[in-house]
């Protein structure tokens, strides 16, 4: 049986859907405002492989991932550009979408958007004011009261007392309390806005979720997901919101990947350590950046640095190279009580955990090795493919992505036939200074009874 780990109760469940053989997941998405960042990629790839495992394990899943398309930053990023909030919108989202097919993810049952959902919004703002959760100020804006929810920080295990003392609260003479957070924000001068019943605004930040998650979903559903650093506020003020204003359980099971460290520090702007995911696509391929962090378990920190990601890359030849050469049967779907499908499996449904999980295809394609047994190779792919990995030609991979500067296949072809030509000559100076070349530019050459075969190393 699945087990996973609830940050709610904070240890290993059984897990039990609302509707058997049915699995509601919502996780939050990008705030599309700049591109996709290495710790976005952590997420992305982390609730891929969940969704993927669910959906091997039987489960028919409906998986929904917000866009947050209107927020502070939005605003004030197309402001700095000299272009509307939709022309920055549009273009993010593109580039987001082209990150994750490099990333091998599959897409979301749905994909919403929060200014799709603003008239919801509207919609539980009045439940919670009706429901005394929520109060309208004079300036126009809408505050949730949070000590008017009795369950508040059950989550993060913050207590409104503790977060009264020991955090700095913003002084806002408007609210109640300076606990107090935002669900509707009044329209400033050319910012976008909405009618409202307190006037022209835009939803704050977490009731965008809530109301997503529901519209989707429904007011009860089995896995929210997202980054640990959503724990609080965000989460926290989704599920206020959310049972504030249905007045039961929102969610059975919240689930968060751990933090991407880089060079054992957290990833920041401001120490000048952040990575976007595009800046590692130009010296990674994104199987391998996939094969970086599935390789840990979705909980753990995780850190990058380039010699990281080279041993990530040479993992991952590792097990394409056990592929190589062997002509697979057709998949004739996985047999769960093969010794190594059992144990891969087992590993998976004790909390997603993929770092054993991956431990198994290394051992299995050491039997690949030295059996070349095609039946094996194939339960290789196969149980790569469930954690998106090993869907390639293995030639494909080995011998592709060529970075800037390197040789392509066609001109590694080339002096592969002139050294096999040194050779036919007995020109072995030539032969061993093509070889030393090829080896300087970061091709391996193979040679066997049947030719010389290469790889990028």
């Amino acid at each position: 049986m699945l087990s996973l780990y609830n940050t709610l109760t904070r240890q290993k469940e059984a897990f039990k859907p609302i509707e058997p053989g049915k699995v509601s997941m919502y996780v939050c998405g990008m705030t599309v405002y700049d591109l996709c960042h290495i710790g976005h990629a952590r997420m992305l790839a982390a609730f891929d492989v969940i969704y993927r495992w669910l959906k091997a394990s039987g489960y028919a899943v409906d998986y929904v991932r917000n866009i947050t398309d209107i927020e502070d930053k939005i605003i004030k990023r197309a402001l700095e550009r000299g272009i509307t909030p939709e022309q920055l919108v549009e273009e993010t989202i593109a580039d987001m979408r082209q990150d994750a097919a490099a990333l091998g993810l599959l897409p979301p049952t749905h994909e919403p958007r929060a200014t799709h959902h603003v008239g919801g919004m509207v919609a539980m703002i009045e439940q919670l004011i009706a429901n005394g959760k929520a109060y309208p100020a004079a300036n126009g804006d809408v505050y949730y009261a949070v000590r008017e929810f009795e369950g508040y920080g059950k989550l993060s295990g913050r207590t409104l007392d503790k977060l009264r003392a020991g955090e700095r609260v913003e002084v806002d003479p408007n609210k109640r309390d300076p606990l107090d957070f935002v669900l509707w924000k009044a329209a400033k001068p050319g910012e976008p806005s909405w009618d409202s019943p307190w006037g022209k605004g835009r939803p704050g930040w977490h009731i965008e979720c809530s109301v997503m998650s529901c519209h989707h979903l429904g007011e009860h559903f089995d896995i929210h997901g997202g980054g640990e650093d959503l724990q609080f506020p965000h989460h926290e003020n989704e599920i206020a919101q959310s049972e504030g204003a249905h007045g039961h359980q929102y969610v059975n099971y919240w689930l968060h990947n751990g933090f991407i460290n880089v060079d054992g520090e957290k990833m920041s702007k401001s120490l000048g350590n952040f990575f976007t995911i595009r800046d590692v696509l130009q010296h990674f391929d994104g199987e391998v950046i996939r094969f970086f962090i599935v390789r840990s378990h979705y909980r753990s920190p995780v850190n990058y640095t380039d010699g990281i990601l080279n041993d990530a890359k040479h993992g991952l030849t590792r097990l394409y190279t056990a592929l190589r050469g062997i002509e697979l049967p057709a998949s004739a779907g996985l047999d769960w009580n093969n010794a190594y499908a059992a144990r891969f499996k087992a590993a998976m449904d004790d909390d997603f955990n993929s770092s054993e999980a991956v431990a198994v295809l290394f051992e299995l394609a050491g039997e690949v090795n030295k059996s070349r047994d095609p039946q094996l190779a194939r339960l290789l792919k196969d149980l790569g493919g469930v954690l998106g990995l090993l869907e390639r030609d293995p030639e494909a991979f080995l011998q592709g992505g060529a970075g800037e500067g390197e040789l392509s296949a066609e001109q590694v072809e080339a002096l592969i036939q002139a050294r096999k030509d040194a050779r036919a000559a007995k020109n072995w100076a030539e032969s061993d200074r093509i070889r030393d070349e090829l080896i300087a530019k970061g091709i391996a050459l193979e040679d066997g009874a049947g030719g010389t075969t290469w790889r990028r190393a």
